[in-house]
């Protein structure tokens, strides 16, 4: 399984894609900055360190980490699951997260002694690279009157994906969600 990822994570990362505003290109995966094209935001090394400092701030799942990309940008960008749970894998191969136990499915994971120091080794470009993503959120935050609604829908669309990825709904949970959707839909449209 190792060799496959590795082999499909350097055949997105390995080609750098066009610079945008800010200094970096469009989004990693499937995140959209500025609800634009796909294409890239960071480099697997950079998405990597990136996560690393999420989790060295406390363990995380890798829903945790999505939305907490989306919150420091104001919903302009969050990384894809598909590219943050194979980077979580391949993190903890590396030996700097480990999984933690935890309730539930969901895998959670805590920084390691190793991780730490690669950190601190790489303390500056950690920061750089958390600067770039609070810059993209001042920027949305003054160009996009919207960005809380924005931030607050995308945080509904992971908080169901992750939800509904895991497959254990049952049929009365279904409707429950849906209920509950619906009725915001209605407080929204009663707004004045």
């Amino acid at each position: 399984m190792f060799h496959h990822y590795n082999h499909n994570h350097h055949r997105h990362c390995g080609q750098r894609g066009g610079r945008g505003p800010f200094g970096f290109g469009a989004a990693f995966g499937e995140g959209r900055p500025g609800g634009g094209r796909r294409g890239r935001m960071f480099d697997g090394g950079e998405l990597r360190l990136v996560l690393l400092r999420l989790i060295a701030d406390e363990p995380r799942h890798g829903y945790d980490l999505i939305r907490e990309i989306e919150t420091i940008t104001g919903g302009a960008y969050a990384p894809s699951p598909g590219v943050v749970y194979p980077t979580l894998t391949l993190l903890d191969e590396m030996g700097l997260i480990a999984e933690q136990q935890s309730d539930g499915a969901k895998k959670r994971f805590a920084i390691t002694d190793t991780g730490n120091a690669h950190l601190t080794e790489q303390a500056e470009l950690a920061d750089a690279l958390m600067a770039r993503l609070r810059s993209l959120g001042e920027h949305r935050e003054r160009t996009d009157g919207a960005a809380p609604i924005r931030r607050s829908m995308g945080n509904l669309k992971v908080a169901l994906a992750d939800r509904l990825g895991r497959g254990d709904f049952s049929e009365d949970t279904l409707h429950d969600v849906a209920a509950l959707i619906d009725e915001v839909a209605q407080k929204i449209e009663r707004l004045r």
